[in-house]
């Protein structure tokens, strides 16, 4: 057995067993070797930004070479750094002094940065660190994970919506036979749904802070007190490409988190929305599931073939919006100037967006095994005349006919109206020529309206 398969053999979470070679992506942005990096950078960078102030007299600016060095330690860093960095830890009992003191040591033989390594967290408390590393690591994540995953599954339900644009299907409200509709426009309104909480997770602010202990510059103001540390603050905040935070207290609110979060679980949730209406339409057979040689939908039934890529989906959207939930809550709150839980919590945002990008990858994969079925659509469509009743009573208002709407409940509800006594009723009515014949041409597979159109200008 190889060490790999035995190690997710024994994982005590799926996302490190089962479902290993699905997050890869996010292993390196959520993993502690990725929070690490991301601690180790910004205070790199850091260093190099108080180097370059220069009313902080006993730094000054480091080399092009320096430089180099310092920003290689942080892009260059390896698990074996990594690796060191815990084993400080055991001795400090504390992450953020274990990163300082890693910087230190690779830092201690050079000969102009090692009289700079006082510098190295100066003025900090461990949640200026912490809260700038979080907000990469999460935009990271956002830019090159979660964004590009969901341009994927918005580009094939996009393929889907216009592919069957016109192909007419009953519709169903409350369950029961309703205004036909067309695949295409109900993939459609995914779609939509999908590109406007897209839109929202991009926009979403990535807040971070660089303040000291409460939020106020103590220790700053302390030192230098001649230098202008809101502006250095933001300007600092910038450069890494976040949102400066002005008012926090020891730690950053974590509101723009929050906001990520819900954000993300809204997605999660039209997604969820879409895998119960594919399941249904598929238990219809509204959709046929291609079929794969030498796998089983059943241990017992031969016949079956489930679909469980959507329903893997929608168990991994929900969980992963079961931890979103709880950090959208839990994280704006801190108790005072600041407690400690929300450092546990933040290590659990890689298990949430890892179910999600399980979820989404589940979700792709039963769309590409999908193909439509004309005929079991038609034939639905074709059992479900009483679904005219609407247009019919509708002609029947603009023209002054009295009670239409009650003379079609009273024709069609509870009862089983065909093709025929449709046709009956419509030829009884004192309509022109002109329009009775558009109700008679009318079929429900025709009656669809503009969902063509919708569906194909998504």
């Amino acid at each position: 057995m190889s060490a790999t398969i035995e190690s997710q053999l024994l994982a005590l979470s799926p996302l490190d067993g089962r479902y290993a070679g699905k997050v890869d992506s996010l292993r390196p942005i959520f993993s502690e070797f990725g929070l690490i990096k991301a601690r180790v950078k910004v205070e790199v960078e850091w260093l190099l930004a108080l180097a370059d102030e220069p009313a902080i007299v006993e730094l000054e600016p480091f080399s092009d070479a320096a430089t180099a060095r310092l920003r290689a330690l942080a892009d260059e860093l390896s698990v074996q750094d990594a690796a060191r960095v815990k084993e400080i830890e055991r001795t400090t009992n504390h992450d953020v002094k274990a990163v300082e003191y890693l910087i230190k040591e690779r830092l201690a033989d050079d000969s102009e940065l090692g009289p700079a390594l006082e510098f190295v967290h100066f003025a900090c408390t461990s949640e200026d660190i912490n809260n700038l590393s979080y907000a990469l690591m999460l935009s990271q994540a956002r830019q090159f994970v979660l964004l590009p995953r969901l341009d994927q599954l918005i580009q094939a339900l996009r393929a889907m919506a216009h592919q069957h644009a016109e192909l007419p299907m009953l519709s169903r409200t409350h369950g029961q036979t309703a205004s036909p509709t067309t695949v295409g426009k109900e993939i459609a309104n995914v779609v939509a749904r999908l590109k406007r909480q897209g839109e929202t997770l991009a926009a979403a602010p990535m807040c971070g802070k660089i303040n000291g202990a409460v939020g106020n510059y103590n220790a700053h103001l302390a030192a230098y007190p001649e230098v202008d540390w809101e502006a250095f603050s933001q300007r600092f905040v910038h450069s890494l490409g976040l949102d400066w935070q002005p008012y926090t207290t020891q730690i950053e609110p974590h509101d723009g988190i929050a906001e990520l979060c819900d954000a993300q679980r809204r997605i999660d949730t039209i997604c969820i929305d879409l895998c119960r209406d594919i399941w249904g339409y598929i238990s219809l057979g509204y959709f046929r599931q291609s079929v794969k040689a030498g796998e089983v939908g059943s241990s017992t039934m031969p016949h079956k073939v489930n679909p469980i890529d959507f329903e893997n989906a929608e168990g991994n959207f929900g969980i992963a919006n079961a931890l979103f939930e709880h950090f959208a809550a839990k994280l704006p709150i801190s108790r005072w100037q600041r407690d400690l839980t929300d450092s546990t919590v933040l290590r659990a945002l890689g298990t949430a967006f890892g179910h999600a990008l399980i979820g989404l990858d589940a979700l792709q994969r039963g769309l590409g095994k999908l193909s439509a079925n004309p005929e079991r659509l038609a034939a639905d469509l074709d059992a479900s005349w009483e679904v005219l009743a609407e247009a019919v009573q509708t002609v029947m208002r603009r023209h002054g006919l009295p009670n239409p709407y009650e003379q079609l409940k009273a024709l069609t509800r509870g009862q089983g109206i065909t093709e025929q006594s449709m046709r009956e009723f419509i030829d009884s009515l004192e309509l022109s020529d002109e329009a009775r014949q558009r109700l008679l041409d009318m079929t429900p597979g025709s009656y669809t309206g503009l969902a063509a159109k919708l569906a194909g200008a998504v």
